[in-house]
């Protein structure tokens, strides 16, 4: 009687597991249209462009002709106007993050600590509202503003506290302010979370040893929310270093980034190779710059990444 108990138990026991096994096997058939689709409009684009960038540069071939060659890239690194527009990019991404960080964690802050619903509700639309219109209007919005016969100019010669218009357009401050008004929502929705997990107790029991307020901010709540600002960081910067409408528009094709180039070699010249070889550059530099970043946040967050 034992030993068949025992036989029965185990059955059950052996049932339960090859269902259980069963269950999570059909699980990751959910995870199969993703793959599908990260496989087909992603890895293989991506590798695609990788062998092209070797090809050699033939003006309208789009194929990949086996003709292994480093030349696109040894041209890059060789002439001041490439390699130049990396630093560049690179530049303006990281002031544009910087920035975006400084106008958007006080607005995140304010948000999170927030409880009236309404006037939460509020702050999050006019957050959302921006990315609710698409890129190339919010530029020209931008400028109708920042023109030379702007509303801001305009309304700077109309008082006499400027004899001729400012350079708000065309140079690096116009780009950045651009991608600036872009990605600032994007910084304030990676903050907002960060900042609402912070329980409140912590501050309190700051104050309570004697911290001030702005000491328990920056001792206490800052240090918590590294792990937003540097997910707000990157995602930032890799939206900066990676546009083309912003600078095209707001530099007047005059701030030659990465993407720029990218777009004359392939649209205007049709040097598809040489412009893919620009493309690999430009996600390499983005991939390496995110991981310097991610290092050095990584250890001022004291590993809360």
């Amino acid at each position: 009687m034992a030993i068949a108990e025992t036989q029965a138990i185990s059955s059950i026991r052996s049932g339960g597991s090859i269902t259980e096994a069963l269950g999570g096997f059909r699980l990751w058939w959910l995870v199969v249209p993703a793959f599908v689709l990260f496989l087909c409009f992603f890895v293989v684009p991506a590798v695609s462009l990788f062998a092209i960038a070797f090809d050699k540069s033939v003006p309208g071939v789009v194929t990949f002709a086996g003709n292994f060659t480093f030349d696109n890239f040894v041209r890059i690194f060789t002439r001041p106007l490439y390699y130049m527009a990396i630093l560049r990019s690179i530049g303006i991404a990281a002031v544009v993050a910087a920035c975006a960080l400084v106008i958007g964690y006080p607005l995140a802050f304010v948000i999170a600590k927030t409880e009236h619903p309404g006037r939460n509700t509020f702050l999050m639309i006019l957050v959302l509202s921006a990315m609710q219109l698409d890129t190339v209007i919010r530029m020209y919005g931008l400028m109708v503003l920042l023109g030379d016969s702007g509303l801001v100019n305009g309304a700077l010669l109309a008082s006499g506290l400027i004899s001729k218009p400012l350079p708000l357009m065309y140079n690096t401050f116009g780009v950045v302010v651009g991608l600036v008004q872009v990605t600032l929502p994007f910084m304030v929705l990676s903050l907002i979370g960060i900042i609402k997990a912070i329980h409140p107790s912590l501050e309190e029991a700051a104050r309570s040893l004697g911290a001030t307020r702005a000491q328990a901010f920056w001792r206490v709540v800052l240090p918590l929310s590294m792990p937003g600002i540097l997910a707000g960081s990157l995602l930032v910067f890799a939206l900066s270093i990676s546009s083309y409408v912003v600078p095209a528009l707001m530099g007047g094709w005059k701030v030659m980034v990465l993407p720029i180039h990218i777009y004359q070699q392939i649209a205007e010249t049709g040097r598809w190779q040489f412009g893919a070889a620009i493309a690999v550059v430009l996600f390499l530099t983005s991939l390496l710059a995110v991981f310097i970043y991610h290092k050095a946040a990584a250890r001022t967050a004291g590993g809360r990444t």
